[in-house]
C-alpha cells in the first residue's frame, strides 16, 4: 500500500519502530521509524481528529491512545493517564507493521 505522507510524497507501508524513546511528558513516548511517514507536523489532538486519516485512525483504534503527532521520522504517541505503555506501544507497533 502507499500512502500520502505530504504534500507531492508518498511512503509504502509498513513502518518498522526502531527505538521508543521517553518525553519530558509521562503521558506521551516518541516511536523513531525506519523512514519518513510525514514531511510536516500532522497533530492529531484526540481520535474524532484522526478519522479521516489513514494512519492516525489506525492507531487510534489501540485502547488508551489519546493524541498522535507525526513528522519526519517518528510518530509522538500520547496516552490517557490509566493506560498502560507497554500494552499501547506493543500494539502501535504491531498497527504500524501493519499497515
Amino acid at each position: 500500500m502507499i500512502y500520502s505522507v505530504g504534500v507531492g510524497r508518498t511512503a509504502e507501508l509498513p513502518f518498522k519502530v526502531l527505538e521508543v524513546q521517553p518525553t519530558p511528558n509521562p503521558n506521551a513516548v516518541k516511536l523513531l521509524l525506519d523512514r519518513v511517514i510525514a514531511d510536516r507536523p500532522m497533530s492529531f489532538l484526540n481520535p474524532a481528529s484522526g478519522n479521516e486519516h489513514p494512519i492516525a485512525s489506525r492507531l487510534f483504534a489501540v485502547t488508551g491512545v489519546s493524541g498522535l503527532l507525526l513528522l519526519g521520522d517518528f510518530v509522538t504517541v500520547t496516552k490517557q493517564p490509566e493506560a498502560r505503555w507497554p500494552d499501547i506501544t506493543k500494539k502501535v507497533e504491531q498497527a504500524l507493521a501493519a499497515l
